[in-house]
């Protein structure tokens, strides 16, 4: 099976060269490429962002490896995995309003600090302070996939009026370079762990670094901005689960969110014992998967670019997810593990092109006071879902096989794939009348 990992990444990793390729040439590529002052504000936020998510990234391979080191079983290190999805839908939610109402910038940089204080925990063997770690890890989980992007869209869209159609730039390039990083922090982190021996334990150290780096910039160079700056949590956790719940756009793509994002997650956790008996290099087989999250986020930007909508790419994305664990249904029932690694390849294209997808669209259809709220609303049936899934398939109770569980993500992908029609729908006929994006592109020329 080693050679076909190694074949299937050289392959890979010409397409993604061609689709990004082609990717640059777009007209919303070029035409963003061409203002001077987007290209300083967008590099500003890729710099911390990059790095928060580096840091991210570091600690993955290496987390179950780490508590195993520390002599954990199997059923304790699935209690500290399920933890952390807890915690981040127990205050998952109160992540937002905070951040609404003390500023994006200051919750940015408590993101810094905790996560650094999370890898400090790894420190040590005792169980108290992981389960400590897991537990703000989920808190710090909420505030990188919610505050940053808040950020982000408000400058983009309240303080510098760039024309919406770049948020698609940002987001795509955001998913394309998210997979570079991935690739290169597995690396870094096996150069230490394996070849320099420092064990399990190395890559959080060196996350922290990075997290100092990117705290500072961002107290030098961002500005500070507010959603509902309004006291009362209860109250702000209320209006934006009322606002998902009675805003039929919203409840919508939420639904498509939070099931497709729960199949991913749940994916993470099966395809190392799927792929095990083929005894594959598993570091190369995850530098395959980030490849293919590559060629998708090239490959929406492509497609953006013919005149499809971002619904439609997120419709595409998530056919092609079903695709994919329908094969994995069929291949988990038997020995066909060269087409469970097709299968993941298909689902991890679909990634890449969800996430630039999902994050224009919310950025469309979600209040700008409310937003960092509702994105972690978003994800606390995600983290259930999840939770419920790897404490079933790991007891053994309910789901008793792989095959059973693909089946209900399949099925779980369909209902996603009605809501995203259903959203598609509403949100085209929702669509105002408003100056083109040509006309602010040639605005913002005049202007600068």
């Amino acid at each position: 099976m080693d050679t076909l990992i190694y074949s299937s990444f050289t392959v890979l990793a010409f397409v993604a060269l061609v689709f990004h390729v082609l990717a640059m040439k777009t007209k919303s590529q070029i035409s963003s490429a061409n203002n001077p002052h987007f290209k300083k504000f967008q590099n500003l936020f890729f710099l911390v962002y990059f790095m928060a998510l580096f840091s991210d990234w570091l600690q993955g391979p290496y987390v179950y490896k780490l508590y195993e080191n520390y002599g954990y079983a199997s059923n304790q290190i699935a209690l500290l995995y399920v933890v952390g999805f807890a915690s981040s839908v127990i205050f998952g939610t109160t992540t937002g309003p905070i951040a609404d109402r003390f500023g994006r910038k200051k919750i940015a940089l408590v993101f810094c600090i905790l996560y650094s204080f999370c890898c400090l925990t790894k420190l040590s063997s005792k169980f108290f302070w992981l389960f400590l770690g897991r537990v703000f890890g989920g808190i710090s989980t909420s505030m990188l996939f919610s505050t940053f992007e808040s950020w982000y869209v408000h400058e983009h869209t309240e303080t510098h009026d760039f024309p919406n159609e770049w948020l698609s730039v940002t987001f795509s390039k955001a998913t394309f370079w998210n997979g570079v990083l991935a690739i290169n922090a597995g690396i870094f982190a096996n150069y230490f762990v394996e070849v320099q021996g420092f064990g399990p334990v190395a890559p959080f150290m060196l996350a922290i670094p990075f997290l100092i780096i990117a705290g500072l910039i961002i107290m030098k160079t961002w500005r500070e901005n507010y959603g509902n700056q309004t006291l009362d949590i209860r109250r702000s956790c209320m209006d934006g689960l009322r606002s998902i719940l009675f805003k039929e756009t919203i409840l919508y793509l939420g639904i498509v969110q939070s099931l497709f994002e729960a199949n991913m997650y749940i994916f993470v956790f099966q395809w190392t014992p799927i792929l095990g008996p083929g005894h594959p290099p598993l570091g190369m087989v995850f530098a395959c998967f980030m490849v293919c999250i590559m060629i998708g986020s090239s490959l929406y930007a492509v497609l953006l670019s013919k005149k499809y909508q971002a619904e439609q790419l997120l419709m595409m994305a998530v056919g092609l997810a079903i695709i994919s664990m329908s094969m994995c249904v069929y291949s988990t029932n038997g020995d066909h593990i060269y087409l469970s690694f097709t299968a993941f390849l298909f689902l991890e294209v679909a990634v890449g092109m969800y996430f630039p997808a999902i994050g224009y669209l919310r950025s469309q259809v979600i209040p700008e006071d409310l937003r960092a709220g509702i994105m972690n609303w978003f994800r606390v049936p995600t983290n259930v879902i999840t939770c419920a899934g790897l404490m079933l398939v790991h007891n053994n109770t309910i789901i008793s096989s792989t095959h059973t569980m693909f089946a209900i993500c399949t099925g779980m992908l369909i209902i996603a794939l009605v809501s995203n029609f259903r959203f598609n729908v509403l949100f085209s006929s929702s669509k105002v009348l408003l100056p083109s994006n040509e006309d602010k592109v040639s605005l913002i020329k005049a202007e600068s």
